[in-house]
């Protein structure tokens, strides 16, 4: 199942990015769904669109 990790690094300062965006009802997420992320350092926000090509061949997002 493609998920979005539940943090990134920031590439502006560098910071921890943690998502904001939650789950579809049904608990999925889908190619094309936008996902936001927050930096706890720098407040930068991240808008990230999940694409088939972030996923690794075991089912993980490659990010």
């Amino acid at each position: 199942m493609l998920a979005p990790p539940p943090q990134i690094t920031c590439i502006d300062c560098g910071g921890r990015c943690f998502l904001l965006t939650m789950p579809r009802e049904d608990g999925n997420w889908e190619v094309d769904d936008v996902v936001a992320y927050r930096c706890e350092d720098c407040l930068d926000r991240w808008d990230l669109v999940l694409d088939e090509s972030d996923i690794e061949s075991d089912g993980r997002p490659d990010w």
